[in-house]
């Protein structure tokens, strides 16, 4: 293996040399191919009602456990492995999946938050995810390629090394450069969004095919970062968005060295043209409505000056048949990022991130087959009506589906606070399974220990004693009368989720005075703090359960 020197730039400068980084293991491994998808929300601190940066996600794989791996220190010439089936939740909690390789170990790493796609360090950098498409000629997977990073695993390595989102863009690219990427979700390409307490960038990762060869000298990745304007807000739809790129302001912009001649090669560009390169254009395929709708959702809802958006309300029920007259927006038509008309909260983005199209075409709980009458010459929506109908559901009743922001999984908000110190500036607003139903805890940068109950989870055996369970069991029930009982949920949810918030100001006080005191018994405070807020959410979802049970068992319902 020919030895090169790669210089990975954080915190700390640190030089390492790959040598023998690509021991890659030949048998053929399943790659992922998540049904899930995500929406990931930027918000730029002069953007955000109190002043933080925000970046989010939602939708993530099942692998939700959440845990807190510690900071290390590795002897020189240490090195580290190179995971394969992070979202495999089946595997042991601090099991991370098959090594397919292996890079030079840092001397320190930060403590972060490990998750499928882990989020969060312990110096408030945090990274959403979002899978993009890609063309056909760029896709690649485990089992065709010599690549050995999947997007999840650089995530891993930005959150144990670096402090900044700069840093964490520049470590991962030189990742994904040196030792090829590699499609964990489809094999389709990757958008982070990372940020920390000063800016956010939004950096986009295509994949170069199957023929890539680490010795070639030749980037194993094709990818493009741009910074979110400090007043702006961006979204992700499982969409790229950046569109032209100026490398001659190196504060806005960053470009791998391929990043134009890649199109160009494939004849997806001709530089003789006259025509700007769009890398939207570029290296997106055609665009899907599961996107556009989207995107069209976000800027109309957080910016509806900016310009005369397509009027997608729903009239009547039978709005959303009329193909004929839907809009079909180009891309062109959403902007890279936008001034929002009002400054943003965490509150509105978890708001955003529960958004089911009430009211617009794509809508499913308008669909015309869940209307009955009313016994007085009219219409009424049936109770069962719900914005997450099952397959079974969907195929009985001919309703089309949506690719909506709410669904399934896990996620996050992850706010980062400059004028705080980091173990309490950094706060993780984590949810888990469906965050419609969902309560968003707050785990604070500085927590030590994550309660039991929320690094437990099979998908295949109920447990007692698993958060994710309980919430899904509420979220279940739901379907027994959906529209009144997700009443019934709001009303001991929504003063609960409120409470977290009330309590920041009084919680981040005591911080203060014992990070002065002693910094290890702020540690344990908020370690004790985040830990009852996860069983108080807990019992209320197992006391819901016996609830709506009771209420809505059918029993009751006419048999």
């Amino acid at each position: 293996m020919k030895v090169r020197t790669l210089i990975l730039v954080f915190s700390m400068v640190l030089v390492i040399s790959p040598g023998t980084s690509m021991n890659r293991v030949q048998d053929r491994v399943p790659a992922f191919d998540r049904t899930d998808a995500c929406t990931d929300i930027v918000v730029g601190r002069a953007a955000s009602a109190d002043g933080s940066v925000i970046t989010s996600h939602t939708g993530c794989c099942e692998e939700c456990r959440v845990h807190v791996v510690p900071a290390r220190t590795y002897p020189p010439g240490a090195m580290a492995p190179v995971y394969y089936g992070l979202q495999d939740v089946r595997k042991p909690l601090e099991e991370y999946g098959k090594i397919i390789g292996y890079i030079p170990q840092a001397e320190k790493t930060y403590a972060y938050f490990h998750t499928g796609y882990s989020h969060m360090n312990e110096h408030q950098l945090a990274i959403g995810e979002s899978t993009l498409s890609q063309r056909d000629e760029l896709k690649t997977d485990i089992n065709t390629g010599k690549q050995i990073m999947s997007i999840e695993m650089a995530q891993v390595f930005a959150l144990q090394r670096c402090r900044t989102a700069r840093n964490a863009i520049r470590l991962i690219t030189s990742l994904v450069d040196e030792y090829g990427f590699l499609p964990s979700c489809g094999p389709e390409s990757e958008a982070l969004c990372i940020a920390d307490p000063e800016e956010a960038w939004v950096l986009e990762v295509f994949s170069v095919g199957p023929e890539w060869d680490p010795e070639s000298g030749e980037p194993g990745a094709i990818w493009a970062a741009q910074r979110v304007p400090d007043d702006h807000i961006a979204v992700v739809p499982n969409w790229s968005i950046i569109k032209e790129i100026d490398l001659s302001r190196p504060d806005e912009f960053m470009a791998s060295k391929n990043y134009m001649q890649v199109a160009v090669d494939h004849g997806w560009y001709d530089p003789e043209s006259g025509r700007p390169f769009i890398w939207q254009e570029a290296y997106s395929p055609y665009p899907r409505e599961w996107a556009v709708s989207r995107f069209w959702l976000f800027f109309t809802r957080f910016a509806p000056s900016f310009k005369e958006w397509p009027d997608k309300s729903l009239k009547t029920p039978h709005t959303g048949y009329d193909a004929y007259h839907q809009y079909l927006e180009p891309l062109s038509t959403y902007p890279f990022s936008v001034k929002p008309d009002r400054k943003v909260s965490v509150r509105d983005v978890i708001e955003f991130q529960r958004s089911v199209f009430e009211g617009t075409i794509y809508d499913m709980t308008a669909d015309i087959d869940w209307f009955l009458p009313d016994g007085r010459g009219g219409v009424k929506k049936s109770p069962l009506a719900t914005p997450f109908p099952t397959r079974d559901m969907r195929e009985l009743l001919d309703i089309t589906w949506r690719r909506m922001v709410s669904r399934g999984g896990y996620g996050m908000v992850a706010q980062l606070r400059s004028w705080l110190p980091a173990a309490v500036g950094g706060v993780y607003w984590f949810y888990l399974d469906n965050q419609y139903v969902s309560t968003y805890v707050p785990i604070y940068a500085g927590v030590q220990e994550i309660a039991a109950s929320y690094k437990t989870y099979n998908p295949d055996e109920f447990s007692e004693d698993s958060a994710r369970w309980a919430i899904d069991f509420v979220d279940n029930l739901l379907y027994l009368r959906w529209q009144e009982a997700v009443k019934d949920l709001k009303k001991v949810r929504d003063p609960l989720e409120e409470g977290f918030f009330t309590d920041m100001p009084e919680v981040e006080a005591k911080v203060l005075a014992l990070i002065k005191e002693d910094p290890d018994k702020a540690k344990a405070y908020l370690t004790d703090y985040t830990r009852k807020s996860m069983e108080k959410t807990i019992r209320m979802y197992k006391d819901l359960r016996n609830f709506l049970i009771t209420k809505y068992t059918n029993n009751k319902l006419g048999l």
